[in-house]
């Protein structure tokens, strides 16, 4: 298939204009981490650890929305699950894991931002602000006008990546007076962002009618491609529809990308419970000791 994407021409597979913003971004985290440290209040050094976090955030970010991957997203609607998965479901966590803890104190600093972040990372207000815009994004009207609006589109996919920060935040934040969940309850409240997202991942699944006119309709599929593929280009190729790039029906399309979505989920939600239940149960250890010696009656 990538062959036959190579008619788009190279602005559309590798989005450069994208790749210097994030290079710009780059550069200033080497700063921050890096000689302007000082400045930024890290006085000790960025672990190799957190830069790595960072740094995985950033390349999954360019693959989700700069390489060919965002481009195969708007040809086919598996490609734009798997696409939705790792933007919202890893890249949100590598960041929270990436970005140094003095530089979020110093955010918080400002009461407006502190209030609006504390409202927006209270663990109902996270699951249910997640989990309503992604499941909404995926109502088929809302769905198709988005996709076929450039500036709608961008507006919807950053809030969604905002709300998927926020979502993560409780469960993976450092930061010790950010700790609102404890172990038994982080678990609990991956359970039900899981069951919250079972919803739309369903009715993709389930229905036995495709849902988007924007795999399905070659006039809306074309307006749709205009978001990542330039107009000249675009005009030049000789497009007869979403049939062209899918050896499956646009159904089996459709139902395929909400089982990844799952399955993605699934696995990540999996391992976060496997790290959070190890880390529980340690805890839970160490406190044995030191309850012994409270229990073992002191000598006269």
């Amino acid at each position: 298939m990538f062959q036959s994407l190579q008619m788009f021409g190279p602005v559309a597979l590798w989005s450069p204009f994208f790749l210097l913003v994030l290079v710009a971004v780059a550069l200033l985290y080497m700063g921050i981490t890096g000689p302007w440290r000082q400045r930024f209040g890290l006085g000790d050094a960025v672990s190799g650890k957190q830069k790595a976090y960072f740094w995985t955030g950033m390349a999954l970010l360019y693959i989700c929305k700069g390489s060919p991957l965002d481009l195969m997203g708007h040809l086919t609607f598996t490609a734009h699950m798997v696409q939705m998965a790792v933007l919202y479901l890893i890249v949100p966590q590598c960041f929270i894991l990436g970005i140094p803890a003095p530089l979020y104190e110093r955010a918080f600093r400002f009461a407006a931002v502190r209030r609006v972040f504390r409202l927006l990372t209270k663990p109902i207000v996270a699951l249910l602000l997640f989990n309503g815009l992604f499941s909404l994004y995926h109502v088929p009207f809302i769905f198709d006008a988005v996709k076929m609006n450039m500036w709608l589109h961008a507006f919807v996919t950053s809030v969604i990546f905002v709300a998927a920060f926020c979502m993560w935040w409780p469960l993976v934040n450092k930061l010790p007076e950010w700790q609102t969940l404890s172990g038994l309850k982080k678990m609990g409240y991956i359970f039900a962002d899981g069951m919250l997202l079972t919803p739309a991942c369903a009715l993709i699944i389930f229905t036995d009618t495709p849902l988007y006119a924007t795999y399905t309709d070659p006039k809306a599929w074309m307006a749709a491609l205009a978001l990542c593929v330039p107009q000249g280009t675009l005009a030049s190729l000789d497009l007869t529809g979403p049939q062209m790039f899918l050896s499956m029906s646009p159904l089996h399309d459709q139902q395929l990308g909400g089982v990844l979505m799952k399955i993605i989920q699934e696995i990540v939600y999996g391992t976060m419970l496997f790290f959070i239940f190890t880390e529980w149960y340690r805890k839970e250890r160490e406190k044995e000791p030191s309850m012994d010696m409270e229990l073992r009656p002191t000598k006269l």
